[in-house]
Formats: C-alpha cells, structure tokens, sequence
C-alpha cells in the first residue's frame, strides 16, 4: 500500500455538506479508542456481577463463546470502513447493503443504546469517584449519580472541544487503566492467600456449562456489553487517516479486552464466591486488588475503574454524537444535528441534544431504585440493542460482497464464515432471550420499547420522501477498493 493511499483523509460518502476533522486521528489511535470504548476496567466492575449471575462460574465461557463471533463482526467493520467513509456506520452500510430501513434501525439501535449507557456508566463512576474518600461509607443512588452526571458533564465539554484534545485525554485514561489492570490481573494468577473462590476448572471455558440453551442466551447478552464499545472507531472513520493500522483498530481492540476479560473472569472466580460477587456488585474489581496488594492496590484499582468509566463515558458520547450527526446530514432526523462547529469541526448540536437527554435519564434514574436493579436491566437492554445492529451489520458485508466470498479462503473466511457467524450469534441472542422468561419485563420494555421509537421518526422522514430512503446507493465493490490502492479515485467518490 502507498503512503500516499495510507495517509489519505476521509471524505464523507454523505452527499451532505457538513464535514468533520477529517484526518485527526492516526492508526495507533483507533486502538486505543476501541480499547477505551470497551472500557475493560469499567466492564469488569459494572458488569461481572450480572455475567455471575447469569452464568455463575461459566463467565469465562460466556466471554471466550461471545468473543469469537465478536471478532467476526469487528473484520465486517473493518471491511466495510473500507467500502463506505461515513461516521454513521451501520447506519450507512445496512442501509447501502441491505435496505433503508434497516439502515435507519441500525443508527437508531446505537443511538438509544448509547443514551441508555450514559446512566448505566455514571453509576461506577460516581461510585469509584466517593469510593476515594471513603471506601466504606453507603452512598445514596442520588449521590452516586449526581457525581456520575458531573463526569459526564467534563467529557461532553472536552467532546465538544474536538477529536485531537478527546484523543489525548484517551491515551492518558487508558494507558493508567490498562497498566493497573494488567498488574494487579497477572498477581491475581499467582497470589494464593485470600482466595475464598472455586478451585481452577477448565470446564469454566466449556459451552456445556451453562445448563441449557437459555441459560447460555443469558450469558451471552451480558458478554456481549461487555465487548460493546470498540466500533467507536467505525464512527471515527471520517476522522481517521485511512492506513492497515486503522482498519485493524477495532480487530486489535476486541483481542486486547478479550485477554484482560478473560484473566479477571478467572482471578473473581478464584477469590470469590457467587455470594460474594454478588454482595461486592460494581466494587468487586476493587476488592479483587485490595486481596492481592491491600488498601494501596485497591485504591489504585478505585482510579483504574474510575478512568476507566470516565472514557467509555467520552467515547460513547463521540458514538452517539456520530450517529446523530449522520441521521442530522441525511435528514432522516432533524437538520440540526448535521450541522458542525466552524472551528473545531464537531457536530455540536448532536452533542448538546444527547447531553441534555441523558441528564435527564441521570435525573430519573436516581428515582428508579436500586443500584443493582439500574445496572442489571440497564445492561441487558443494551444487549438487546446491540444484538440488532451487530447482527444487521455483520450481515451487510457478506451480502454486499456476496460476489467475492468463494474467491480466496481469506474472503471466505473474513467476508463470509466468521461475520455470518457474528450475524447469527447476535440474532439467537437477541430471539432467545425475548422469546425466554431469563429478563425482567423492564429490560425487556426498555430494550425493545426504544428501538420502537425509532419508527416515530422513521415514518416520518419516510412519508417526506428524503433522498436516504429514496436514492439506490450501494457500497464500493472489491475493485473500486483495489482501484484506490493503485491510486485511482477515492472510495467516498466511489461509493456515492
């Protein structure tokens, strides 16, 4: 590959105006990105109580199973961040590869699923952020969330600011969070006393483990938030300077959290029981430090995790704001949110609606109840979510490159086997666990209940006959993208 194709600057394939910081972010970044996104910090503390609860000993199965078609889907990603520059994404690759509508359901699904997180990921952080002044005291969920929506607030400002200073703070958040994680993860391997858990069991990483096929459905869904979060980079793509590096982002990333996920699984497993990760909740990854290096690891894990929670807050703002600016461009939401500021090239108007709504999802959450009951129905709504636009995704690529699959063993297993599996895994997820009796009525209402929103404005911009759901469009075919390796015309040009 050239330099010069390696450091060419993204053109949005949008016939739309508005344009981003195209070229802000290099390869290296998109890593760091998908792993900030992921948030591995804040996936373990949020989340290990719902996977235990849903999978008990069986967490590391749940990941490795979850994490293989997850990779699929991430090379579909990849793939299709080739044919289609566009900071929508899913929502403009189903859309060109397999209809309009669906198209517009993926962009939906990411931005209520986004919104909804917002809540889910001020929980820990307000918790990790009072845990640093006192580590014992019984925080209101009032309390919690009002310093939870604090930090958001700094992350909407930085945002705003634009894509070079977000990345910045990124690569400080996460190279303290990954060190701390990675330290304390690997002394948990060999640090014996204190271990209160099971004994060391590779059945742990057995799919028969689960007892039955709904219970593995659980699971699953839990598994998949915890890798949610890495295709921020596809959103990124306009702001990408397209090199090999910054294709494989997304694919690097789910590998780098898959490890960190798996070697936390099994550390909580050793040192707790399901009783104890239970009682422990969001705190476990803190106790899980504190029992290998005492208080001064555990509060060094209290900054991880509060790092940790802080970024993914920013980067699923940037995914959220991404989207909606895409929706803004193509006029299949309101106008406003397509529009940029001057200076720093960021959809400012999407920022701000986004902001406003979650605070107020902030305001009513604390009214809910529970902690536990927030954070587990919060989860597995996102799960639902999630599972639409993965799945529509991931199978997007091989229709649109049907053609090409049987070609080479590497199409067929990167274009065809592995992101058709990612696309079914999402799809008997998604059918499992709403055909199943596994979700409370309130995951399932609010999981599903905000994906139906979205028709709202869909018939709406449908009956007004904008061009994204009148003009055919289609992705770049596999010669158009070799045509652009040889220095022929861009692939936005190609593909509007």
């Amino acid at each position: 590959m050239s330099d010069q194709v390696q450091q060419r600057e993204a053109t949005p394939s949008s016939s739309g105006s508005a344009q981003l910081a195209h070229g802000a972010l290099k390869g290296v970044d998109s890593i760091v990105m998908a792993v900030a996104g992921t948030a591995p910090g804040y996936s373990v503390s949020a989340s290990t109580a719902v996977l235990v609860g849903a999978a008990a000993l069986a967490g590391p199965a749940a990941l490795l199973w979850c994490g293989i078609p997850m990779l699929g889907i991430a090379f579909a990603f990849s793939h299709l961040g080739r044919g289609d520059v566009n900071a929508g994404a899913a929502y403009s690759w189903v859309r060109k590869a397999l209809h309009p509508l669906l198209g517009f359901i993926s962009g939906w699904a990411v931005v209520v699923s986004a919104t909804i997180f917002m809540v889910a990921a001020a929980v820990p952080a307000g918790q990790a952020t009072l845990s640093l002044f006192n580590e014992n005291k019984t925080w209101s969920t009032g309390t919690i969330t009002a310093v939870g929506a604090i930090w958001f607030l700094v992350m909407a400002v930085i945002v705003a600011a634009g894509v070079a200073i977000t990345t910045k703070a990124q690569w400080i958040m996460s190279a303290i969070e990954v060190a701390v994680l990675i330290v304390v993860g690997v002394a948990a391997l060999f640090h014996e006393s204190g271990r209160h858990g099971a004994a060391f069991s590779w059945s742990w990483f057995s799919p028969t483990h689960f007892g039955g096929v709904s219970g593995f459905a659980a699971a699953a869904l839990v598994a998949a938030f915890y890798y949610w979060g890495w295709d921020v980079t596809a959103n990124l793509n306009e702001e990408s300077k397209h090199s090999k590096l910054a294709n494989l982002g997304g694919i690097i990333g789910v590998v780098i959290v898959w490890a960190l996920f798996e070697l936390y699984t099994v550390d909580i497993n050793l040192f707790f029981s399901g009783s104890d990760i239970q009682n422990q909740g969001t705190a476990i990854s803190t106790a899980l430090a504190s029992a290998v290096g005492g208080s001064v690891m555990g509060k060094l894990m209290i900054v991880a995790v509060m790092l940790s929670t802080i970024a993914t807050l920013e980067t699923t703002l940037i995914q959220v704001s991404r989207s909606l600016f895409a929706m803004g461009r193509d006029n299949t939401l309101p106008k406003a949110f397509g529009k940029i500021d001057a200076k720093r090239r960021t959809p400012v108007i999407a920022t701000a609606a986004v902001t406003v709504v979650s605070l107020i999802l902030f305001v009513a959450s604390a009214f809910i109840g529970s902690i536990s009951t927030i954070m587990t129905d919060a989860i597995n709504a996102i799960g639902l979510q999630i599972a639409v636009y993965y799945c529509l995704a991931a199978l997007a690529v091989t229709v649109a490159y049907r053609k090409q699959v049987f070609t080479s063993l590497s199409n067929a297993l990167f274009i065809g086997f592995l992101p058709l599996l990612g696309s079914a895994f999402m799809a008997f997820t998604l059918i499992e666990n709403l055909s199943g009796s596994g979700l409370t009525a309130g995951a399932k209402w609010i999981g599903i209940g905000a994906l139906a929103l979205g028709l709202i404005p869909m018939a709406w911009y449908v009956t007004k006959k904008v061009p994204y759901y009148q003009r055919k469009a289609r992705l770049a075919s596999e010669d158009e993208l070799e045509g652009e390796l040889n220095g022929e015309a861009p692939i936005a040009e190609l593909a509007a």
